[in-house]
């Protein structure tokens, strides 16, 4: 317990003493339990001070989950010498009922088909050196923010051939065509890299001090 105490002494930029105190009584607890993470499961295997309703008020509270991961990895995980990837992956958490925000159908690669579920995408740093992946945002997908990237594939594929079918032309590209200055990304691509760019600006404030040209269009990262 002292122990996790200490490591967590570098989120106090982060959080404030309450919900570090709280935060004491969670993690203890996540590393204990077994079976489907819950508040009234959490609030079973925390010791004194780890009530339901003290869960409740954590995970209620206003917290920059982003900016916490990161804090937490540049002061006790980051490694100047080694080399980092960034990384982004989708992840689909099953999930029963019919109120819980965001709960759709989505394609689970465990079980080859769509499950009713959560959908979380996920941004991690890959320590290069020790084959160690630290996530550092999570972003819940929901699809009536985002739309269907499927839907999307099959509109536009149906439009291509709409086009092609009414402009017969000579094959090779048309003379005096531009390139494009930015590809036209779809609802989901857009969703993405709103977030990859916070992150990555996130990240270069804290190691170059300031926003340098690793951040956003420097990165290469469509557009």
């Amino acid at each position: 317990m002292l122990e996790i105490y200490a490591l967590l002494q570098c989120l106090t930029v982060c959080l404030d003493a309450t919900s570090l105190r709280q935060l004491g009584a969670i993690v203890p607890a996540f590393l204990s339990m077994t079976g489907r993470v819950t508040m009234l499961g959490i609030s079973r295997w925390t010791d004194e001070g780890g009530s339901y309703r003290t869960v409740q008020r954590f995970f209620t509270a206003p917290i920059n989950w982003g900016k916490l991961h990161w804090c937490f990895i540049r002061h006790k995980l980051w490694d100047a010498e080694a080399t980092y990837i960034l990384v982004g992956d989708e992840v689909v958490v099953t999930k029963a009922g019919k109120h819980t925000y965001g709960l759709d159908r989505f394609f689970s690669s465990l079980y080859k088909r769509p499950v009713p579920g959560l959908c979380f995408f996920n941004f991690s740093l890959i320590n290069t050196k020790t084959r160690t992946a630290y996530p550092v945002l999570s972003e819940q997908v929901v699809r009536e923010q985002v739309g269907d990237p499927k839907a999307a594939k099959k509109k536009t594929k149906k439009q291509k051939k709409c086009q092609l079918s009414k402009q017969k032309r000579k094959p090779g590209r048309p003379k005096g065509s531009k390139n494009k200055e930015q590809p036209d990304l779809s609802s989901y691509l857009r969703f993405i890299q709103a977030h990859l760019k916070t992150l990555l600006a996130r990240i270069c404030v804290d190691l170059c001090g300031s926003v340098c040209g690793l951040c956003g269009v420097g990165w290469g990262i469509w557009g």
